[in-house]
């Protein structure tokens, strides 16, 4: 089922307050940055759709331009224009932070993920942001696996694979 531009609280509403992620210097609440397999987890209301929203609820959530593109094309591909750009859409109307540029730390950081890491460069640019931005990276993805110990993650319900039972 996927969620119209306006009912993204459904989630919201019915799930409980999350407890923030703190950084050790300052007790402050972490940022939470949104992967693109959070972000759809979210939109097409798949099994962790709820903790998405709670991230959604808290003081700072990120969006960087990789997961607009990445969000983009992939629906583009799949189910059309109108629906990507609904989607852009809907995540410009979330209550996030979207980081439309990318400064030089930003690039060195992703260059050095890719170069060291089994990760794809969109996945590299991600993780780079959340890095940079001392964020809590929330995703849906496998491959950020590779990543273990270098940033604070969170992984949502992985898909069963097709040949699991």
């Amino acid at each position: 089922m996927k969620r119209a531009p306006d009912d993204t609280g459904a989630a919201a509403t019915a799930a409980t307050a999350a407890t923030p992620v703190t950084t050790a210097a300052t007790g402050s609440p972490r940022p939470w940055l949104l992967d693109t397999s959070a972000i759809l987890t979210l939109i097409e209301d798949e099994p962790g759709a709820d903790r998405v929203a709670q991230a959604l609820r808290q003081p700072t959530t990120i969006v960087p331009w990789p997961v607009l593109l990445e969000t983009h094309y992939a629906t583009l591909r799949e189910e059309g224009q109108a629906e990507a750009d609904r989607r852009i859409a809907l995540i410009k109307q979330l209550k996030v932070e979207i980081l439309w540029g990318m400064d030089e730390a930003t690039l060195l950081t992703a260059s050095k993920l890719k170069a060291e890491r089994r990760v794809s460069l969109a996945d590299a640019l991600v993780a780079a942001f959340a890095i940079r931005r001392g964020a809590v990276l929330l995703h849906k993805d496998p491959e950020f696996d590779a990543l273990t110990g270098l940033l604070p993650m969170e992984a949502l319900p992985y898909k069963a694979s097709a040949d699991s039972s």
